[in-house]
């Protein structure tokens, strides 16, 4: 199941991001962490970086090279573009798996597998944007075989930079994070509506919520999209702050109620079915979309041509 955490800078994402990775891999499931957020912050959520690793973005062309394999649609990683679909002869993965990219990119922090994009740097200034860095992480999840029971947590970008992309499609759930303020419920409405499109399924999560009138506030805002929400926490703070002990099993002393939370959270994960004809049909048409934008001059080829009809996705594809 791979599953997005969004919502607008400060509402608490990439420690929600953090907390439901933790929750998981506490519970001995396998689980994979990425940051995709401009601002890399998610191994210091997690707790302390156990084992370093290169970031994707600083490699994208080797990550490309490896994807498409022996797929004579795609004849060079040059012409592999961020939303490029996998064919017959893609290189396919597993989470976690026993495969070259995640042996390089895998690390690990506070108990956690962990990804990352790589920070914006001024590299990029005036010659390129982060998300053509984010491009390796919609490239991985397009060649993911993932099935129940297997989670992969992206921390996103903040606010509606997510919708910069096909990316956002990648994902079976999304989680919006919002806290019960106007601004905090803002990001919530873009995410909606651009969601119902294309039938993203967006949960809402109340983050910091104080009080009786905070929770009303939401409810009213926001309606039935809200899944659960999680009280001000003082163990939050103290973990911020480096008060509590690294690693999962610290969970164990986080409130009763936000403990509750993250149980909701991996039910309503565990709960959805897994529509690999909709999670291709959205990689093709973005990719298609792409190819017309932009991808076919960049490459000075036909992107089109890259899409291969006779490509079944999901688990058939590994055989």
């Amino acid at each position: 199941m791979r599953i997005a955490f969004v919502g607008k800078g400060g509402s608490g994402k990439t420690t929600l991001s953090a907390l439901f990775s933790r929750h998981l891999a506490r519970s001995g499931a396998p689980v994979l962490a990425v940051d995709g957020d401009i601002n890399q912050h998610l191994a210091e959520a997690l707790g302390p970086t156990e084992v370093s690793a290169p970031p994707l973005g600083e490699h994208l062309t080797s990550i490309k090279d490896y994807l498409r394999g022996t797929n004579p649609r795609i004849a060079s990683p040059e012409a592999m573009i961020k939303t490029t679909p996998p064919g017959r002869g893609s290189r396919l993965l597993r989470p976690l798996g026993d495969d070259e990219l995640h042996a390089r990119h895998v690390g690990r922090a506070g108990g956690v597998p962990l990804m990352a994009t790589g920070e914006f740097d001024e590299s990029d200034l005036g010659v390129a944007c982060y998300h053509s860095k984010l491009g390796a992480v919609e490239l991985y999840l397009g060649h993911l075989v993932d099935g129940p029971g297997e989670y992969v947590v992206v921390d996103m970008t903040a606010g509606a930079d997510a919708f910069a992309s096909g990316l956002f499609t990648r994902f079976d759930i999304t989680f919006l994070v919002a806290e019960p303020t106007r601004k905090g419920v803002s990001v919530y409405r873009q995410y909606r509506d651009h969601a119902e499109r294309f039938g993203i399924r967006v949960a809402v999560v109340g983050n910091k919520v104080t009080c009786e009138d905070d929770l009303l506030f939401l409810k009213e805002q926001v309606g039935d999209d809200l899944l659960t929400h999680l009280v001000q926490s003082p163990w939050i703070r103290a973990a911020e702050q480096g008060r509590t002990e690294p690693g999962p099993d610290a969970l164990a002393s986080l409130e009763p109620h936000n403990l509750h939370a993250l149980r909701v959270l991996r039910e309503t994960v565990d709960s959805h079915v897994r529509d690999w004809d909709r999670l291709h049909r959205h990689a093709v048409e973005f990719h298609l979309r792409n190819a017309r934008a932009w991808g076919d001059a960049r490459t000075g080829e036909d992107l089109a041509a890259q899409v291969d009809p006779g490509y079944v996705p999901g688990p058939a594809g590994l055989t």
